[in-house]
């Protein structure tokens, strides 16, 4: 019997592509590599007399498959071995080179984090859905939701991370960080991005959500009193806060508490595309629980991820448009 080839070339072209091969064609290409690539150049290592680092693009690509399937250094790092779809999304051969060990991914990493990068990477994104008339300034919608953390002293320190905290929420208890949000009204997508521990009340960070050009911002019945607060004062937008449910109840079977129950209808059904990133990265990224110890690692994730979600959620509409030329 003649044996058959199994190359990754052929192999490739003569079978359906999974979810994973759709999934990363599409990302790239949405993600705009080159402007991203120049951000991080100047601070990238340089060939010198040691041994010459992989290309910028590789090492980016590699750091966004992490965030996009959830994983570890290490996990990457087999990844790359054992995926061949992975190898190729990358730029990387096994017949023609090495593959990046964990350590130069976890490397990586502590570039993007050093320099406060995460922040400048969601800035770029978001400039270039501004540029394609995706993301709108008109309105904002703030809201907050917990990621768990390990509450487990099994570790090396014999104590759970300190600057993660406890917070009661309905009737249950959690243990971890929050990731806050402010979002496009129009769009769903996200601007700003800040973490606190989780007893932080989503209140205080209302202020540090906004970009000062909204002219409308909407929150749940958490932000009740946003307005009165001191950072607030001076905002020109108006605070549309939903009605706490107790008073919405108790609303008159009058023609006056109709057309109030349906004003707080018509904030809902705004406020519910703030629900869209989280779902995104919770459910399409696997995120539900921090990865590092410390809010700064963690947060620099969160912002990441959610500058990812962006280019998921308007993928479609980014591709219609012109694709960005390479220099």
């Amino acid at each position: 019997m003649k044996q058959l080839s199994f190359s990754d070339a052929e192999y490739a072209g003569k079978r359906k592509r999974n979810r994973r091969e759709v999934f990363l064609a599409e990302m790239d290409r949405v993600v705009p590599w080159a402007r991203l690539v120049s951000l991080i150049e100047p601070v990238y290592p340089k060939p010198g007399n040691g041994r010459r680092p992989y290309p910028l693009e590789t090492m980016l690509r590699i750091h966004f498959m992490q965030q996009w399937f959830s994983l570890s250094d290490p996990a990457m790092e087999e990844a790359l071995y054992d995926i061949a779809s992975m190898r190729r999304f990358a730029g990387l051969s096994l017949a023609r080179g090495s593959v990046p060990d964990e350590t130069t991914i976890l490397n990586f990493r502590h570039l993007l984090e050093k320099h406060r990068l995460a922040e400048q990477l969601l800035a770029q994104v978001n400039t270039l859905l501004s540029e394609r008339g995706l993301l709108l300034r008109q309105g904002t919608i703030v809201d907050a939701t917990i990621i768990s953390a390990p509450s487990s002293t099994k570790n090396q320190s014999g104590a759970r991370d300190p600057e993660m905290h406890q917070t009661k929420k309905g009737n249950e208890w959690h243990f971890g960080m929050k990731a806050h949000i402010g979002v496009d009204a129009d769009s769903g997508l996200v601007h700003t991005v800040t973490g606190t521990p989780a007893n932080a009340h989503d209140i205080t960070q209302a202020h540090a959500l906004l970009h000062g050009q909204e002219s409308e911002v909407f929150g749940d019945s958490g932000y009740t009193g946003v307005e009165k607060r001191e950072e607030n004062r001076g905002c020109s937008a108006r605070w549309n806060v939903a009605m706490k449910p107790g008073r919405r109840r108790a609303l008159p079977a009058s023609k006056l508490g109709t057309l109030i129950g349906e004003f707080e209808h018509v904030k809902a059904r705004i406020r519910a595309k703030v629900e869209h990133p989280f779902r995104v990265l919770k459910r399409q990224f696997g995120y539900s629980k921090v990865r590092y110890r410390g809010l700064v690692k963690n947060t620099a994730q969160i912002i990441t991820l959610f500058a990812l979600s962006n280019l998921w959620m308007a993928r479609h509409q980014l591709a219609m448009t012109a694709v960005e030329v390479r220099p």
